[in-house]
């Protein structure tokens, strides 16, 4: 029997597992000298001057949200994420305020931000919706003429470049980026993230916030009594990667390259062998721009199929064949619901996108052989 093919899942290779070891063996497990070694790599990857690995990036976004120190007041995000985005706005105080996306991509549109955006907004925060990079040169633009901040959501999109060229994440376009290595993204931590930055005051802030708002540094205290001596000077949290994760995210890292050409080899057998379907919309082809694609989300007009979303991804998990739904409005979720009440009609072309979307399987460790299984589960849908 063919094993099932989730629509998700980690590449754990041998260097991978001896990368975990030798940390193992060290005489560091929680932050330390590997947790370094990842920062750098991973700063000269992104082609970024700094880089904070953190617990997760949910802790990423609430401590970049955090570093920018914005005030009362409000913040601009996307819908079509998961809820970590636009509560890390809410962790430090500012309401969470939703815009459109774009149709075609799923990534919030430029044009519904700058309808949302009004004099109490402190940042917008776009999300690379899949690992498609969103409107930076735009979103940059409309944040110089109003004054605010941008903090890019950039956990689907490690490896993916920008329109212009050069890496999510070097800063050009934002103050801070932020990434996730959860084990269904494009490399894994196990569980982590990051943030990268081009500012040096708000790196200091950054590396102390992770660390409960504790320093160390003589250039920091006025007047230490000896080595021993550290300061708690603003109210931080306990964010830190350990070295065991740090180790393994170099160790992936260094074939991150060739984990994006696979995926994208993956999609490219897709689109030969689905294309010709009238009932399926298929992710936009992003033509000589490199796109680390975390998901390949397929818009599926169930009707046409005469079938519901949840008798599809019963028909393909029948099949062997995992599937998954990105994302249910965030605004639909009860805790936004209580605090703004239900706004789904604001935004039509989030929901026309959620009453669409389906997650197909997308990983690097999959063959040639499990695309055509999971092309032909597609096809016996019509």
């Amino acid at each position: 029997m063919n094993a099932f093919i989730p629509y998700g899942r980690q590449l754990i290779e041998d260097d991978d597992e001896a990368a975990v070891v030798a940390a193992l063996r060290s005489d560091f497990l929680t932050q330390g000298p590997a947790t370094r070694t990842f920062e750098d790599e991973l700063a000269a990857y992104v082609g970024a001057r700094y880089c904070v690995a953190v617990s997760s990036a949910t802790a990423g976004l609430h401590i970049a949200m955090a570093a920018l120190d914005l005030g009362p007041g409000e913040g601009v995000t996307s819908p079509n994420t998961f809820v970590a985005t636009s509560n890390a706005m809410a962790y430090v105080g500012l309401e969470p305020v939703f815009a459109d996306v774009d149709p075609d991509t799923g990534n919030l549109s430029l044009a519904a931000v700058r309808e949302a955006i009004n004099d109490r907004t402190r940042v917008i925060a776009p999300v690379h919706f899949g690992g498609l990079p969103a409107d930076m040169e735009g979103f940059a633009t409309l944040a110089g003429e109003r004054g605010v901040s941008v903090v890019e959501d950039a956990a689907h999109a490690i490896g993916s470049e920008y329109v212009s060229g050069g890496r999510v994440g070097n800063g050009r376009f934002s103050s801070m980026t932020v990434f996730s290595f959860h084990p269904v993204k494009s490399m894994t931590t196990g569980e982590g993230g990051a943030i990268t930055t081009n500012d040096p005051a708000l790196h200091e802030a950054l590396m102390m916030l992770r660390s409960h708002g504790i320093t160390r540094d003589p250039a920091r205290l006025a007047d230490a009594p000896g080595a021993w001596w550290y300061e708690q000077q603003m109210l931080g949290f306990n964010y830190r990667m350990t070295d065991i994760q740090a180790a393994l995210g170099a160790s992936q890292l260094r074939k991150l390259d060739r984990f994006r050409d696979r995926r994208l080899a993956i999609i490219a057998r897709y689109r030969a062998g689905l294309s010709d379907l009238a009932w399926l919309n298929l992710p936009p082809d992003t033509g000589t721009q490199t796109v680390c694609w975390h998901l390949f989300v397929a818009r599926f007009d169930f009707e046409a199929i005469g079938r519901t979303r949840a008798e599809v991804m019963a028909a393909l998990a029948g099949e062997g064949v995992g599937s998954q739904v990105h994302y249910i409005p965030v605004y639909r979720q009860p805790w936004y619901v209580a605090r703004q009440g239900d706004r789904s009609g604001r935004f039509p072309d989030t929901e026309a996108w959620y009453a669409r979307c389906l997650s197909l399987p997308l990983y690097p460790a999959m063959t040639d052989e499990d695309a055509d299984r999971v092309i032909a589960a597609v096809r016996g849908l019509g």
